[in-house]
């Protein structure tokens, strides 16, 4: 207790120094929680927005699909949907197919993804379908209705109500046509998929392609995306009698994503290793200027039968403290910021002139963080770890100190 009381008041002998020590890591420890915060809460929004309107947070393909993408590998889901759907953490499961083909107005033609869907459960869980207006949705599964993306509908040279015929390859390896009639048009933001998106009902599509009841995806979408840790062994317990499937989770479907995701996590962690770093010089200098300067006064207490561990010790307690103090007050304010930025965000339309993409998904402009506290943590008692380890050099010096040498400092 008197190493503490004497460690605490050590550090104050010079406040001004202290002070300047203590607000570089409490603004460091700050800087990065809230950083990664806002990037946690952009992203999981990202995922989220992504796997609803894409390949869901899991996903199950035949096999051979997940590498070749070749529309001939589809697969009947027999009770599958309703049995994932059963799972504890699901909130839907949506089964689509995909099919490659030529899209001809009786101005201009154009390639095409068709992909049916299930209308209903589709317009509940797809954010790019949820504003299309009641009059604009998919009203059947068997229609020849359709919705366009608004870049295939412009270079098209179709408006709503208007004809086109679709061309693609059937199962039987034969080319089948089918006149469809523009329902609704919808805006993903993402050009590739405005160019080329044409979503009628599933079972449309299945005819048309000569695989009736099939499917080529069935996207599972979770009440919360942190639910994979559960869901998914379920899932796989599921697919254990249907060898030719296999479930997946969002970053494996989705590699480009996951890819753009993981190297901005990459290059973020690179500036706070950096940046931790020149927190640390700024630690071992308050430290070992604080030795120096009670040069001759550890030379006294080492004359009058203090040990040299005993010194090292009172370095490492003052270290230990300023590494609380920033702990505590630096994780205070990286709370405060996040929380800041969870209710208000930072708006960039008024930088922006349209919708950013980022790894084939929109990125709303209005970035808002959201909490991560195990990240929290591990980040506050990294900085008391920084401080002990910047300590270790000043309390070296500390324990070499020769008292008669240091009786003789000026």
């Amino acid at each position: 207790m008197d190493l503490l009381s004497l460690a605490w008041k050590n550090l104050w002998r010079s406040r001004r120094r202290t002070l300047i020590t203590l607000a570089a890591l409490s603004f460091s420890l700050m800087l990065v929680q809230a950083v990664h915060n806002l990037s946690f809460g952009v992203y999981s929004a990202m995922i989220d927005s992504g796997v609803r309107a894409g390949t869901g947070h899991l996903v199950v393909y035949q096999r051979e699909y997940v590498t070749s993408r070749d529309e001939q590998y589809s697969f009947d889901p027999r009770e599958l949907p309703a049995q994932i759907g059963a799972l504890a953490g699901v909130e839907a499961v949506l089964p689509r197919i995909y099919l490659p083909g030529l899209a001809q107005s009786s101005r201009e033609s154009r390639g095409i993804l068709l992909t049916g869907v299930v209308p209903q459960a589709e317009q509940q869980v797809n954010p790019f379908l949820q504003g299309l207006p009641v009059s604009q949705q998919l009203p059947s599964l068997n229609g020849r209705e359709a919705i366009l993306g608004s870049r295939l509908l412009k270079e098209l040279q179709l408006k709503l109500g208007n004809k086109f015929v679709v061309t693609l390859q059937s199962r039987s390896g034969e080319l089948v046509s089918e006149m469809f009639r523009v329902h609704g048009v919808v805006t993903t933001g993402v050009k590739s998929i405005d160019k080329s998106l044409l979503l009628v009902g599933r079972k449309r599509a299945a005819a048309l392609a000569g695989i009736p009841g099939e499917i080529h995806e069935l996207a599972v979408i979770l009440t919360d995306q942190r639910a994979d840790r559960l869901v998914y062994p379920a899932l796989q317990q599921l697919l254990q009698e249907r060898n030719e499937l296999i479930g997946i989770s969002w970053d494996e479907a989705m590699p480009n994503l996951s890819n753009a995701i993981k190297l901005d996590y990459a290059s973020q962690k690179f500036i706070f290793v950096i940046m931790l770093l020149i927190v640390t010089i700024g630690v071992i200098n308050t430290l070992l200027m604080s030795v120096m300067e009670r040069f001759r006064e550890f030379g006294v207490i080492l004359a009058i039968g203090a040990s040299a561990i005993r010194l090292r010790m009172l370095v490492f307690v003052e270290a230990l403290l300023l590494g609380i103090v920033s702990m505590l007050f630096g994780s205070l304010l990286g709370a405060l910021v996040t929380w800041y930025l969870q209710a208000v965000g930072i708006d960039l339309r008024n930088f922006i002139s349209e919708s950013l993409e980022f790894g084939g998904v929109i990125f709303d402009p209005i970035m808002r963080a959201d909490w991560d506290y195990s990240y929290m943590v591990k980040m506050a008692f990294f900085t008391l770890l920084l401080s002990l380890v910047a300590a270790v050099y000043p309390a070296i010096k500390a324990g070499r100190i020769e008292p008669a040498e240091a009786m003789r400092h000026h």
